[in-house]
């Protein structure tokens, strides 16, 4: 299903070379370079073919959750993720309804739903140091949901053990490392949700606001996650360098903004 292993490509050293934003604030118009972090490892390169790079931003607001997040060391490499697309479109469930089938059945499905989800949870086990699930660090594609959401879920699998860096993610939506908002925003371009890496700032902006029936961002100036399907996709709260983002239990939501696209 994934096509990258844990020591494949070096992380490259180019950082103070390379404007873009990263996992803080970047309304405005603001730009500035990858923040190197957990040992020194600094920003890799923009990669051509098939990725939408990150226009030059201004200033890098720290994410307050980074040390939850067990930044890599400089030691740590790691392949560089597929396109969001490619991931998005690989791993979809097979025959899975079309978005006009599945908005007809919505009312009678919801409480299959309900059941559904409280299941999966009950199978699922944090890996000791944090919260991040066991396995392999994915979830299955699940059925009975719009096909973008199912992308989605493809796309957080593609990378969702990948090494946390701050920056990670930002200059092009392929890297070998993603924080927070580059996490996110790689989930919802293989959906396509978005077309570009957007800072948690930008992310509280995102989509409408509230709640979403299967994805919820939650944002603000130096954080960002998601639940997709009613499981939270985090970089803070791991278990390790290259645990699950898929985490079991939820996290305290006060203080960030809730955002969702509109009918999912």
């Amino acid at each position: 299903m994934r096509a990258f292993g844990k020591a494949s490509v070096p992380f490259a050293v180019a950082a103070a070379c390379l404007a873009l934003t990263a996992c803080g604030e970047g309304k405005g118009g603001e730009s500035g370079s990858r923040a190197a972090t957990g040992g020194g490892i600094q920003a890799g390169p923009t990669v051509g073919t098939g990725t939408t790079a990150r226009p030059a931003a201004a200033k890098l607001v720290a994410d307050p959750e980074e040390a939850k997040s067990f930044p890599a060391p400089a030691s740590t490499h790691h392949a560089s993720a597929a396109t969001p697309a490619k991931a998005g479109e690989a791993i979809v469930a097979a025959g899975a309804p079309s978005d006009n089938e599945v908005k007809a059945e919505l009312q009678q499905m919801q409480a299959v739903e309900q059941s559904a989800k409280k299941a999966r949870h009950a199978r699922l086990v944090p890996v000791p140091g944090g919260q991040s699930i066991g396995g392999d660090g994915t979830i299955p594609i699940p059925t009975n949901v719009p096909e973008a959401v199912q992308k989605v879920v493809a796309g957080a699998n593609e990378i969702a053990d990948f090494p946390y860096v701050f920056g990670g993610g930002h200059v092009s939506f392929i890297d070998n490392a993603y924080d927070c908002s580059g996490s996110v925003s790689y989930a919802l371009a293989a959906g396509g949700l978005i077309n570009q890496p957007e800072t948690s700032g930008e992310l509280e902006s995102w989509g409408a606001p509230g709640p979403g029936r299967y994805i919820t961002v939650f944002a603000n100036a130096g954080h960002t996650y998601m639940y997709v399907d009613g499981i939270m996709f985090n970089t803070a709260g791991r278990s390790g360098v290259y645990a699950s983002r898929w985490q079991v239990s939820g996290v305290n939501n006060s203080g960030f903004v809730e955002r969702h696209w509109p009918g999912l």
